[in-house]
């Protein structure tokens, strides 16, 4: 996925388009881009995504990262 690093968009998503990431990356370890979220990652970041545009390994380990909980 080309454009801004995860790092600077992960935290303007709302709760529901890191939902659709969950589910997608839960269906497929390298899932495109649900529809929803590319519209708000062009809103935050004022990048167009296309159709095929994919998680990356980089983007998927840092995903998990913010689920996990703090003792």
């Amino acid at each position: 996925m080309s454009g801004p690093a995860i790092e600077e968009w992960w935290p303007e998503l709302s709760i529901d388009a890191r939902h659709a990431l969950n589910d997608a990356l839960a269906d497929d370890p390298n899932p495109r881009l649900p529809e929803s979220v590319r519209a708000e990652l062009e809103s935050i970041t004022g990048d167009t995504r296309d159709a095929d545009d994919r998680i990356s390994d980089d983007e998927r380990d840092f995903i998990e990262t913010q689920q996990e909980q703090v003792d």
